[in-house]
Protein backbone atom coordinates (compact mmCIF):
# COMPACT_ATOMS: atom_id res chain seq x y z
CA UNK A 1 0.00 0.00 0.00
CA UNK A 2 1.18 3.76 -0.81
CA UNK A 3 2.03 6.37 1.63
CA UNK A 4 -0.91 8.29 0.16
CA UNK A 5 -3.37 5.13 -0.52
CA UNK A 6 -2.31 4.44 3.33
CA UNK A 7 -3.06 8.00 4.64
CA UNK A 8 -6.19 8.31 3.01
CA UNK A 9 -7.17 4.73 4.38
CA UNK A 10 -6.58 6.03 8.36
CA UNK A 11 -7.91 9.57 7.79
CA UNK A 12 -11.39 7.54 6.67
CA UNK A 13 -11.33 5.23 9.51
CA UNK A 14 -10.50 7.66 11.69
CA UNK A 15 -13.48 9.62 11.17
CA UNK A 16 -15.95 6.68 10.48
CA UNK A 17 -14.57 5.03 14.05
CA UNK A 18 -14.88 8.69 15.69
CA UNK A 19 -18.54 9.16 14.51
CA UNK A 20 -19.93 5.44 14.89
CA UNK A 21 -18.37 5.61 18.87
CA UNK A 22 -21.16 9.12 19.02
CA UNK A 23 -23.90 6.57 17.49
CA UNK A 24 -22.64 3.94 19.57
CA UNK A 25 -22.94 6.14 22.67
CA UNK A 26 -26.21 7.44 21.80
CA UNK A 27 -27.48 4.19 21.39
CA UNK A 28 -26.47 3.10 24.61
CA UNK A 29 -28.03 6.57 26.31
CA UNK A 30 -31.67 5.80 24.23
CA UNK A 31 -31.35 2.65 25.62
CA UNK A 32 -31.65 3.35 28.89
CA UNK A 33 -30.11 0.38 30.81
CA UNK A 34 -26.67 1.83 31.81
CA UNK A 35 -23.95 3.74 29.96
CA UNK A 36 -20.07 3.36 29.75
CA UNK A 37 -17.94 5.13 32.61
CA UNK A 38 -17.57 8.44 30.83
CA UNK A 39 -21.04 8.03 29.56
CA UNK A 40 -22.34 8.53 33.30
CA UNK A 41 -20.20 11.67 33.89
CA UNK A 42 -21.49 13.20 30.52
CA UNK A 43 -25.19 12.44 31.40
CA UNK A 44 -24.95 13.17 35.10
CA UNK A 45 -23.76 16.54 33.90
CA UNK A 46 -26.80 17.10 30.89
CA UNK A 47 -29.21 16.60 33.48
CA UNK A 48 -27.82 19.18 35.95
CA UNK A 49 -26.90 21.96 33.72
CA UNK A 50 -29.65 21.50 30.85
CA UNK A 51 -26.96 21.16 28.70
CA UNK A 52 -27.23 18.31 25.53
CA UNK A 53 -24.92 15.17 26.87
CA UNK A 54 -23.23 15.41 23.13
CA UNK A 55 -22.08 19.35 24.24
CA UNK A 56 -21.13 18.04 27.72
CA UNK A 57 -18.94 15.59 25.94
CA UNK A 58 -16.64 17.87 23.69
CA UNK A 59 -16.50 20.38 26.55
CA UNK A 60 -15.15 17.68 29.08
CA UNK A 61 -13.24 16.07 26.43
CA UNK A 62 -11.43 19.45 25.95
CA UNK A 63 -11.14 20.10 29.85
CA UNK A 64 -9.26 16.62 30.12
CA UNK A 65 -7.17 17.55 27.13
CA UNK A 66 -5.87 20.67 29.06
CA UNK A 67 -4.38 18.01 31.58
CA UNK A 68 -2.27 16.46 29.35
CA UNK A 69 -0.21 20.03 29.76
CA UNK A 70 1.08 19.27 32.73
CA UNK A 71 1.39 15.18 32.13
CA UNK A 72 3.55 15.95 29.17
CA UNK A 73 1.33 14.46 26.47
CA UNK A 74 1.85 15.06 22.56
CA UNK A 75 -1.64 15.26 21.09
CA UNK A 76 -2.47 13.91 17.19
CA UNK A 77 -5.01 14.76 15.10
CA UNK A 78 -7.42 11.99 16.52
CA UNK A 79 -6.90 13.47 20.18
CA UNK A 80 -8.66 16.93 18.46
CA UNK A 81 -10.91 15.93 16.27
CA UNK A 82 -12.51 13.34 19.13
CA UNK A 83 -12.96 16.10 21.17
CA UNK A 84 -15.66 17.43 18.70
CA UNK A 85 -16.31 14.73 16.31
CA UNK A 86 -17.57 12.06 19.23
CA UNK A 87 -20.47 14.79 20.88
CA UNK A 88 -21.53 16.17 17.36
CA UNK A 89 -22.30 12.59 16.09
CA UNK A 90 -23.86 11.88 19.53
CA UNK A 91 -26.16 14.75 19.24
CA UNK A 92 -27.48 13.80 15.69
CA UNK A 93 -28.15 10.44 16.51
CA UNK A 94 -30.40 10.86 19.60
CA UNK A 95 -32.33 13.71 17.72
CA UNK A 96 -32.95 10.90 15.44
CA UNK A 97 -33.34 7.64 17.82
CA UNK A 98 -37.11 8.15 18.93
CA UNK A 99 -38.08 7.44 22.56
CA UNK A 100 -37.50 3.84 23.29
CA UNK A 101 -39.93 2.22 26.52
CA UNK A 102 -40.34 -1.40 25.82
CA UNK A 103 -37.17 -3.74 26.71
CA UNK A 104 -38.33 -5.93 23.53
CA UNK A 105 -36.51 -2.42 21.95
CA UNK A 106 -34.04 -0.92 24.64
CA UNK A 107 -32.62 -4.49 24.85
CA UNK A 108 -31.35 -4.43 21.52
CA UNK A 109 -30.16 -0.95 21.24
CA UNK A 110 -27.62 -2.04 24.38
CA UNK A 111 -26.36 -4.60 22.51
CA UNK A 112 -25.84 -2.66 19.23
CA UNK A 113 -24.83 -0.01 20.99
CA UNK A 114 -21.66 -1.72 23.07
CA UNK A 115 -21.34 -4.01 19.27
CA UNK A 116 -20.66 -0.73 17.43
CA UNK A 117 -18.62 0.74 20.31
CA UNK A 118 -16.28 -1.90 19.87
CA UNK A 119 -16.25 -1.75 16.03
CA UNK A 120 -15.61 1.83 16.18
CA UNK A 121 -13.25 1.81 18.55
CA UNK A 122 -11.20 -0.85 16.59
CA UNK A 123 -11.71 1.55 13.43
CA UNK A 124 -10.19 4.70 15.33
CA UNK A 125 -7.45 3.27 17.43
CA UNK A 126 -6.14 1.32 14.43
CA UNK A 127 -5.74 4.56 12.55
CA UNK A 128 -2.71 5.54 14.90
CA UNK A 129 -3.53 9.36 14.78
CA UNK A 130 -3.46 9.33 18.81
CA UNK A 131 -4.98 8.53 21.62
CA UNK A 132 -8.68 10.16 23.23
CA UNK A 133 -8.00 12.58 25.71
CA UNK A 134 -9.66 10.40 27.93
CA UNK A 135 -7.57 7.82 27.29
CA UNK A 136 -4.58 9.59 27.01
CA UNK A 137 -4.60 11.01 30.58
CA UNK A 138 -4.88 7.91 31.72
CA UNK A 139 -1.71 6.45 29.70
CA UNK A 140 -0.05 10.21 30.80
CA UNK A 141 -0.64 9.48 35.02
CA UNK A 142 0.55 5.60 34.33
CA UNK A 143 4.08 7.40 33.06
CA UNK A 144 3.73 10.16 35.11
CA UNK A 145 3.16 8.04 38.76
CA UNK A 146 4.45 5.05 37.77
CA UNK A 147 1.23 2.95 38.42
CA UNK A 148 0.08 0.64 35.74
CA UNK A 149 -2.13 1.53 33.24
CA UNK A 150 -4.68 -0.65 34.81
CA UNK A 151 -4.69 1.15 38.57
CA UNK A 152 -4.73 4.44 36.94
CA UNK A 153 -7.34 3.47 34.62
CA UNK A 154 -9.54 1.82 37.60
CA UNK A 155 -9.01 4.38 39.61
CA UNK A 156 -9.99 7.76 37.22
CA UNK A 157 -13.56 5.73 36.04
CA UNK A 158 -14.40 4.29 39.43
CA UNK A 159 -14.32 8.27 40.27
CA UNK A 160 -15.46 9.28 36.94
CA UNK A 161 -18.64 6.53 37.30
CA UNK A 162 -19.75 7.81 41.34
CA UNK A 163 -19.54 11.47 40.30
CA UNK A 164 -21.99 10.98 37.35
CA UNK A 165 -24.14 9.00 39.10
CA UNK A 166 -24.05 11.10 41.92
CA UNK A 167 -25.06 13.81 39.41
CA UNK A 168 -28.25 11.86 38.15
CA UNK A 169 -25.85 9.44 35.44
CA UNK A 170 -26.97 5.91 34.48
CA UNK A 171 -25.53 3.06 36.23
CA UNK A 172 -26.87 -0.27 35.31
CA UNK A 173 -26.82 -3.80 33.62
CA UNK A 174 -25.30 -2.18 30.06
CA UNK A 175 -22.81 -0.98 32.49
CA UNK A 176 -21.68 -4.00 33.82
CA UNK A 177 -22.19 -5.52 30.48
CA UNK A 178 -19.85 -2.68 28.71
CA UNK A 179 -17.31 -3.24 30.65
CA UNK A 180 -17.05 -6.88 30.45
CA UNK A 181 -17.23 -6.82 26.52
CA UNK A 182 -15.71 -3.92 25.13
CA UNK A 183 -11.70 -5.53 25.56
CA UNK A 184 -12.78 -8.18 23.43
CA UNK A 185 -14.34 -6.55 21.06
CA UNK A 186 -12.26 -3.63 20.64
CA UNK A 187 -9.22 -6.11 20.77
CA UNK A 188 -10.94 -8.30 17.91
CA UNK A 189 -12.03 -4.96 15.61
CA UNK A 190 -8.54 -3.64 16.10
CA UNK A 191 -7.02 -6.73 14.21
CA UNK A 192 -9.65 -6.89 11.45
CA UNK A 193 -9.03 -2.97 10.59
CA UNK A 194 -5.55 -3.04 11.07
CA UNK A 195 -3.89 -1.21 9.26
CA UNK A 196 0.05 -1.98 7.77
CA UNK A 197 2.67 0.51 8.52
CA UNK A 198 4.15 3.09 5.47
CA UNK A 199 7.98 2.73 5.52
CA UNK A 200 8.32 6.02 6.94
CA UNK A 201 5.71 7.68 9.45
CA UNK A 202 3.46 10.05 8.81
CA UNK A 203 4.16 12.98 10.68
CA UNK A 204 0.51 13.99 11.57
CA UNK A 205 0.91 11.47 14.20
CA UNK A 206 1.19 12.09 18.04
CA UNK A 207 3.24 8.53 18.58
CA UNK A 208 2.50 4.78 19.52
CA UNK A 209 -1.19 4.59 20.61
CA UNK A 210 -1.59 3.30 23.65
CA UNK A 211 -4.00 -0.36 22.79
CA UNK A 212 -3.49 -1.37 26.71
CA UNK A 213 -5.54 1.94 27.10
CA UNK A 214 -8.61 1.08 25.07
CA UNK A 215 -11.31 3.38 24.75
CA UNK A 216 -11.06 6.46 22.58
CA UNK A 217 -13.90 8.16 25.52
Amino acid sequence: MSDRAGLGRRLIQLYAGLSLYGVSSALLVAAGLGLEPWGVLHQGIARRTGLTIGVVSIIVGALVLLLWIPLRQRPGLGTVSNVFVIGLAMDGTLTLVPDARSLAVRIPLLLAGILLNGAATGLYIAARFGPGPRDGLMTGLHRRTGRSIRLTRTVVEVAVVVTGFALGGTIGVGTVLYAVAIGPLAQLFLRVFAVPRASAGSTVVAGPTPERAILPG
